[in-house]
């Protein structure tokens, strides 16, 4: 019970701790009166390598602030529940890979924001759970897809004022986590399932002593 509360613990501090840094950015920036827009991700240009660490820290208003932090602090706190051991790999490479790869391949504007990191988590559960293919990840993977199954048009050049760019190698890196940690976090077995194991096995024998009775 207390790993579980621990989990619990970690699941909703670390997400709400990432928000509220993203929100006291925010307000320092309006505070201030400093856009920091020039922090964001140029690709191609020397010094738009520093929006690599500091892009998902930045956003454009509030509505994109509010628009990012209800499911980052969701999927971000089922993953480091569900998925402890993942959960800090994963938030890494979802930060940190597609900000490198839009540096290289996306167009020549400031890419801001978190939403790559959402496109990450989205697509990490989703697709553990058809690597996966345990109750709980198929379970986290349903969910998913319920709650933000329509985002997946975001990674197509649809709106040029959004980054489908940082969406999209979100999204493959959150895929690529998916098949690198496939042996991680192995789903907690409870007494319950091991009772009904014994039943199924205790019921195979029954049936195979009838059929040597019978046959």
């Amino acid at each position: 019970m207390d790993e579980e509360k621990h989990k619990f613990i970690l699941s909703v501090v670390i997400p709400v701790g990432f928000i509220l840094l993203l929100w006291m950015i925010k307000l320092l920036e309006i505070i201030s009166g400093i856009n920091l827009i020039h922090l964001g991700l140029f690709p191609h240009k020397i010094n738009g390598l520093i929006g690599i660490l500091t892009a998902p820290l930045i956003h454009a208003n509030f509505n994109h602030l509010i628009s990012n932090s209800i499911p980052i602090l969701l999927l971000g706190g089922g993953i480091i529940y569900f998925y402890p051991q993942s959960a800090f790999k994963v938030f890494a490479m979802v930060y940190f890979i597609p900000g490198i790869f839009v540096w290289f391949f996306a167009r020549p504007a400031y890419h801001i924001g978190a939403s790559g990191l959402i496109y990450g988590f989205v697509s990490f559960l989703f697709f553990s759970g058809i690597i996966r293919r345990d109750n709980r990840s198929i379970a986290l993977a349903l969910i998913v897809t319920f709650l933000y199954g329509g985002i997946i048009w975001g990674i197509f050049p649809i709106d040029r004022e959004i980054s489908w760019e940082y969406h999209l190698f979100g999204a493959l890196t959150g895929i690529y986590c998916s098949f690198l940690f496939k042996k991680l976090d192995p789903p907690k077995r409870y007494d319950w399932e091991d009772e009904d194991d014994l039943a199924e096995e205790f019921n195979n024998d029954e049936t195979k002593n009838d059929d040597s009775i019978y046959h």
